[in-house]
């Protein structure tokens, strides 16, 4: 075995953590796949043989990498954005495939990761490392040129950040999550108005993500009500709603025709769906890979 061959197998046993890694960070599926791809040339045009830790010389890498995009976007964002969702992880019922199982193993739903897409870059790296990866704050610190103090305190307002978001914990049974999402859906197909509120926390919130293509999906509602309106306005029989896990969570993808319409997310919490995330964004959504849901 050559030198790069030995590298390159090293740096495979080490691939899946950093692509969630920076999955975390970024909230975007092919970013993070550069930021990995990134770490790999690094790694490969350096002099490997005096690293004596390499998953976190390499996690290092990554999250660096990780904080110039997200300083990078705050940079271009100027002007107030609409509805952004992050990237869903989109896997089918019968389980989480192994490529993706790394990226889901905190049981970090979509909710969460709304929350993190708000948090300044330096807060979120220090808590994503922290609080989801476990890495000390002394490996932290150099990463966002503060003190391991600084850097725990980092961690610690983007603490009160995630908490007063108030990320609602979904029922664990993913066949009761699934139950109540059926329930939703047969309830909008048929008109129903009650079954709708039934299944809908009284403080539900729906967001959406359409993108620059079509911004009028971009929107953030609230109240069983208002979104109970809105299901029965958008059912209609030429879509197709096929299940699926959406971040590890019940979850569909709404087919028009041929091309996907929508990936919805939803967390139910006590027996109702208390938030639906979507993305509508035609864009993003031509770039899924769903053929492991036709299984």
């Amino acid at each position: 075995m050559s030198e790069h061959e030995w590298l390159a197998e090293r740096f495979e046993e080490h691939r899946a953590h950093l692509r969630a890694v920076a999955y975390r960070m970024l909230g975007s599926l092919a970013e993070a796949e550069e930021a990995v791809q990134d770490a790999w040339l690094r790694l490969s045009r350096s002099d490997a043989g005096g690293v004596d830790n390499l998953g976190g010389w390499l996690t290092t890498i990554v999250a660096r990498s990780c904080l110039n995009v997200l300083q990078s976007r705050r940079v271009r964002r100027e002007e107030p954005v609409g509805v952004h969702m992050p990237d869903p992880v989109i896997t089918p019922e019968s389980g989480v495939d192994p490529e993706n199982a790394a990226l889901l193993a905190d049981s970090v739903g979509l909710a969460l990761q709304v929350v993190l897409e708000t948090l300044p870059p330096a807060e979120r790296l220090a808590f994503v490392l922290h609080d989801l990866f476990d890495l000390p704050f002394d490996e932290i610190a150099p990463m966002v040129g503060r003190s391991p103090t600084a850097a725990r305190q980092l961690a610690s307002r983007a603490r009160r950040r995630v908490r007063g978001a108030a990320v609602p914990t979904p029922d664990v049974d993913l066949a009761r999550q699934r139950a109540v999402v059926e329930a939703f859906f047969a309830a909008a197909r048929g008109g129903d108005f009650d079954a709708l509120l039934a299944v809908l926390d009284p403080e539900v919130v729906l967001r959406s993500d359409g993108g620059a293509r079509r911004p009028a999906a971009s929107v953030v509602l609230r109240g069983a009500t208002t979104i109970a309106r809105r299901a029965l306005a958008f059912a209609r029989p030429s879509l197709l709603v096929r299940p699926a896990l959406v971040n590890g969570a019940a979850g569909v993808v709404v087919i028009d025709g041929e091309r996907p319409f929508s990936v919805m997310g939803f967390t139910v919490a006590r027996g109702r769906i208390v938030e639906i995330d979507v993305v509508a964004d035609p864009e993003r959504l031509s770039q899924l890979d769903l053929a492991a849901l036709e299984n």
